[in-house]
């Protein structure tokens, strides 16, 4: 059975890149553009991994990631953060929300595939 990741993205460029990708590496994929629906996606479709971009309009990849944390159902949940936000403190406020692994764009394919698989093929963590 493939892994299942939700793929957050407002761009649509990366969007169609990631969920590509990931196809190609045999995971089962949905994309979203608007942070808005990500947690009742992320409920319907329970993914293993949930990708997620942290600069987009309405609600921000932080607050989503906080909002999963929060969230008795998603909590354990591994968390992707891919940013064009790069620097140390950046980093360190995207782990602090609750994102599992960081990713700065642009992205480097291998290290892409290679955290996803080390995020969707962890065991669960308790809630």
């Amino acid at each position: 059975m493939a892994k299942r990741v939700l793929v957050v993205e407002d761009n649509e460029l990366n969007l169609r890149l990631f969920c590509d990708l990931l196809r190609a590496h045999d995971y089962e994929t949905e994309g979203l553009r608007d942070g808005r629906e990500a947690l009742d996606r992320a409920r319907a479709f329970m993914p293993h991994l949930i990708v997620m971009d942290i600069q987009m309009p309405h609600v921000t990849g932080l607050e989503l990631t906080e909002a999963i944390r929060a969230d008795e159902t998603l909590r354990t949940i591994p968390i992707m953060a891919v940013t064009a936000y790069a620097g140390k403190a950046d980093e360190d406020r995207i782990r602090a929300a609750g994102a599992d692994a960081y990713v700065s764009k642009p992205i480097s394919l291998m290290r892409f595939i290679e955290t996803v698989e080390g995020l969707a093929n962890r065991p669960p963590t308790p809630a």
